[in-house]
């Protein structure tokens, strides 16, 4: 049988304050001690912090008619298919207000309506 030997000198190097932490030396020594930083305490301002908005498009990709608004958009190019867009929505609240008023609806119900009209619009896909 080979007789195994054990060495210490790759944890601890001496008295030097050289070794790693949890070296013998620097336990029993306490040189890491004194070169320990007091904790620093955080700073923390009165003013509450306001979420800053993501500008991307969260109804990416959901939706039946979303894989058609993205291909129409990325052949059409972002400006003039937000152009687009705007007049369409535009034409369509338009619709909204004129058929409001041959059946008496007030303002509140139409701009329910219209509120209506965006949250089935992004179900769809049409918002992508």
């Amino acid at each position: 049988m080979a007789a195994a030997s054990i060495s210490a000198t790759g944890c601890n190097r001496g008295l030097l304050g050289t070794s790693f932490y949890g070296g013998w030396g620097s336990s029993i020594s306490g040189e890491d001690f004194k070169t320990l930083a007091p904790p620093q305490q955080a700073r923390v301002s009165r003013k509450a912090i306001r979420a800053v908005p993501m500008m991307k498009n969260v109804n990416e990709g959901k939706g039946l008619f979303a894989p058609i608004v993205v291909v129409t958009r990325n052949i059409v190019g972002k400006k003039r298919f937000n152009q687009l867009r705007g007049k369409a929505i535009a034409l369509h609240s338009q619709v909204i207000t004129e058929f409001c008023k041959s059946i008496g609806a007030d303002a509140k119900q139409r701009q329910g309506l219209i509120r209506l009209a965006k949250k089935n619009g992004e179900r769809l896909g049409f918002l992508a």
